[in-house]
């Protein structure tokens, strides 16, 4: 059973002074306007229709919670490749998002969306230049993954990853696809412990797959007696 499969919808917050008081621990997602950020948040819970999956740049203009556990949320923020939206709407949000990223102390982290295709945009990177300070981890998902061969992903991957070396090292990175449900266990392993919930299975690692195969196949040519007798990279 998928972990968050028990998410559902809470409250639309429009307002700060509106945003849920019982709150202890929320994941932020955000990302352009159809870089797959709903879909994500739709795939994570197992859930076709949670988070509204809209080709309107913009649609989403307000916080959307949905509630994981007592006191535990994800929060889908406005996409933020809006430059079609009215003025008036555009300030709306710069004055919830700003205050909300950088103050929210029940924030715990924030899911950046980037497609894997066109990733780090000038968008992308202000927003993790802009969160970055406040010393809060950031994730990002390489979303529509299935659109690209193997190389391409391999090349995706490594080039978010240097940049976000010279952000700070409280980022990580993955490839992610709704369409072919790929990438959900890593994910589901870095939320779990910002949110602080169990996980059944052991933590997936982070990483491409070929190295994570090639991680196993080390380990298991490691004799039983090395393996229990000794010093273990438990990762």
């Amino acid at each position: 059973m998928p972990l968050f499969q028990q998410a559902a919808f809470h409250t639309t917050v429009a307002h700060l002074r509106d945003l849920p008081t019982d709150a202890q621990c929320e994941v932020a997602f955000a990302g352009r306007s159809n870089s797959g950020k709903s879909s994500a948040i739709n795939t994570l819970a197992n859930h076709t229709r949670l988070a509204f999956v809209s080709k309107t740049p913009g649609r989403t203009q307000h916080l959307n919670y949905f509630r994981l556990a007592a006191g535990k949320y994800f929060v889908d923020l406005p996409g933020y490749g809006f430059a079609k939206a009215p003025e008036e709407i555009r300030a709306q949000w710069e004055g919830l998002l700003a205050p909300y990223l950088r103050y929210r102390e029940a924030l715990h982290g924030l899911v950046l969306i980037m497609d894997s295709r066109h990733p780090l945009t000038e968008l992308d990177l202000q927003m993790l230049g802009w969160f970055a300070p406040t010393g809060k981890p950031i994730h990002v998902l390489l979303s529509k993954a299935d659109k690209l061969t193997r190389q391409e992903q391999v090349l995706s991957l490594r080039q978010v990853q240097a940049v976000l070396k010279d952000v700070g090292g409280n980022c990580t990175c993955q490839l992610f696809s709704s369409l072919k449900k790929s990438g959900v266990g890593e994910a589901e392993a870095v939320l779990s412990r910002w949110l602080g919930l169990e996980i059944s299975d052991e933590a997936p690692p982070i990483g491409l797959p070929s190295e994570r195969t090639a991680r196993q196949k080390k380990r298991s040519a490691i004799g039983w007696s090395a393996r229990h007798g000794g010093d273990v990279d438990k990762h």
